[in-house]
C-alpha cells in the first residue's frame, strides 16, 4: 500500500469559514437528512502548489460517517493551474461559481456539487477532511458520472501533492 501524495512544504489550504479542526457553522450543514443547513460550501484559498503544478482537485469526505467507507461530500477536479480560491459558494450543483474548466464529481448524495455536513443525529463528532490536489496534468478526464472513489484513484496518479485542512460537526 503506497502512502499517497506528500504534503509540500509551503503548500497550505486555507478558509475564514473555520478555524481549521473548529466546528463548521450552520451555513455549510446539508439542507435534508434531519438538517437545515445552508449547505453553502466554504470560501477556500490555497498558495505554495510545487513546481509543475497544471491543475488541482479538492475532495472532502467524511471517514467517521458509518458506511464502512465513510462519505464523500465535495469533489471538485480540472481547477486551472492559475487558480487560487475557491468562493463561498463554489459548490452550487450547477457549477456556475466554478472557475471556467474546473467541474464537480457526483458525491455520495448521488448528485454533483457541495453536500454539507449530516452526520447520524447522536452518532458523535464527525470529522470533514479538505484534500487539495496539485496535479502534474492539466485535465483527468474520468468518464461521465465517475464515482468519487474513480475520480480520486485518477487524482492520486497524478498529485505532486496535498495540502489540507479539517472541520467538525456532530455530537
Amino acid at each position: 500500500m503506497t502512502s499517497g501524495p506528500t504534503r509540500h512544504p509551503g503548500f497550505v489550504l486555507e478558509t475564514t469559514a473555520f478555524t481549521p479542526g473548529g466546528r463548521f457553522a450552520d451555513a455549510q450543514l446539508f439542507n435534508g437528512m434531519g438538517y437545515s443547513g445552508g449547505n453553502l460550501s466554504p470560501a477556500l484559498s490555497w498558495r505554495g502548489a510545487p513546481p509543475g503544478t497544471k491543475s488541482y482537485a479538492l475532495m472532502m469526505h467524511d471517514p467517521d460517517a458509518p458506511t464502512g467507507s465513510g462519505w464523500w461530500h465535495w469533489v471538485v477536479y480540472d481547477i486551472p493551474a492559475e487558480v487560487a480560491a475557491l468562493p463561498a459558494g463554489a459548490g452550487a450543483a450547477d457549477g456556475s461559481k466554478l472557475p471556467a474548466g474546473a467541474k464537480h464529481g457526483v458525491t455520495d448524495f448521488g448528485t454533483a456539487g457541495y453536500g454539507g455536513a449530516a452526520p447520524p443525529k447522536g452518532h458523535g463528532v464527525h470529522h470533514y477532511d479538505f484534500r487539495l490536489f496539485a496535479l502534474g496534468v492539466p485535465k483527468i478526464d474520468p468518464p461521465p458520472g465517475a464515482t468519487a472513489a474513480m475520480i480520486g484513484f485518477m487524482v492520486n496518479a497524478n498529485a505532486l501533492a496535498v495540502a489540507y485542512i479539517q472541520a467538525t460537526y456532530g455530537s
